[in-house]
């Protein structure tokens, strides 16, 4: 013990204190020393501080530190507690370093509490003394007196600026997005009934007949585009003949169809294929008797459908 005094005391800017329980106490536990020492002894409001705890116990004990101050003391914590072994093998030695800083002037005690030391189910503890340090003022000499005032309460912030930019961009872009949806509703309501494929394919073959390609010169064109005409109108009226089918595969699929003539559509498809894909001169008179017969067809297959339809709603009067 008293080689740890002499230790510690040889040590700059050290304060020493040494505390026993205040019970004489029997045993090994009553050999239990500790030294304390803060560095510098004197400091400014806000500069960092050391206090150093040492303990020498006999073997087997637990030495057990103070974990610190608490927080919103004048004296708090910077950072965790270190605690490292030192000494002689034959002794249980620690010293505990804390990193701290003082908030107020005079003289601040570091508040770190009790170390208890435990051997065979015994527990000590050492009221820890000697830690004050004496702190400075920062300001000038003429404010040292001066007593800080007390805290405010908490101001309650407004919202910034951006805040508000915010919810006007967004008010902004619901309005927007709300008159889109007005003129998208009011657009819809403005166009036109779709015609029925009877209509439309007559509409198509007047488009044709509007670009006079037979009198151009550009024969093969004016039937290979009646022959697309004749296409949509089938897959409008067979939702199986599809406009990507090649003419075989279209064959195939109004095959079975009793309102639509195959064995004349297939010559026509062939023909026209012939004079669409591998460019083989129509004459004139030919031209126009493809077209004719192109649109014979539609307006057959039109009046073969409507008769049916008008039979099968008798047949189901009759029932």
């Amino acid at each position: 013990m008293i080689a740890v005094c002499l230790v510690l005391l040889a040590m700059p800017h050290a304060v020493v204190s040494q505390r026993v329980p205040v019970a004489v106490q029997d045993g090994a536990l009553s050999r239990t020393s500790m030294g304390v020492l803060v560095r510098p002894e004197s400091v400014t409001v806000g500069q960092p501080f050391t206090v150093v705890l040492r303990v020498q116990a006999p073997l087997g004990s637990v030495i057990g530190f103070p974990a610190g101050p608490d927080s919103g003391l004048s004296v708090e914590a910077v950072d965790p507690r270190t605690v490292r072994v030192t000494g002689d093998p034959s002794m249980v030695e620690r010293t505990a370093t804390y990193r701290l800083v003082a908030w107020d002037t005079g003289a601040q005690s570091s508040h770190l509490g009790d170390v208890v030391v435990t051997l065979d189910g015994r527990a000590l503890r050492y009221h820890v003394l000697g830690d004050t340090v004496r702190v400075r003022s920062v300001l000038p000499a003429d404010s040292v007196r001066r007593v800080p005032k007390p805290a405010r309460d908490v101001m309650v912030a407004r919202w910034p600026w951006w805040v508000w930019a915010l919810i006007g961009t967004a008010a902004a872009a619901l309005l927007w997005l709300l008159l889109w949806w007005w003129r998208r509703r009011a657009r819809r309501r403005r166009l036109p009934t779709p015609l029925d494929a009877i209509a439309t394919a007559r509409r198509d073959f007047a488009r044709v007949d509007a670009l006079g390609l037979l009198e151009a010169g550009e024969r093969g064109r004016h039937v290979a585009l009646d022959a697309d005409v004749l296409r949509d109108y089938l897959a409008a009226r067979v939702p199986a003949a599809l406009r990507s089918l090649t003419s075989t595969e279209l064959l195939a699929t109004v095959h079975g169809e009793p309102a639509i003539p195959a064995a004349r559509i297939a010559p026509l498809l062939a023909e026209t294929d012939l004079i669409k894909f591998a460019h083989r001169p129509v004459p004139a008179p030919r031209a126009a008797e493809l077209s004719r017969e192109t649109r014979a067809l539609v307006e057959d297959i039109e009046h073969a459908i409507l008769e049916q339809a008008a039979i099968a709603r008798a047949a189901e009067k009759a029932a």
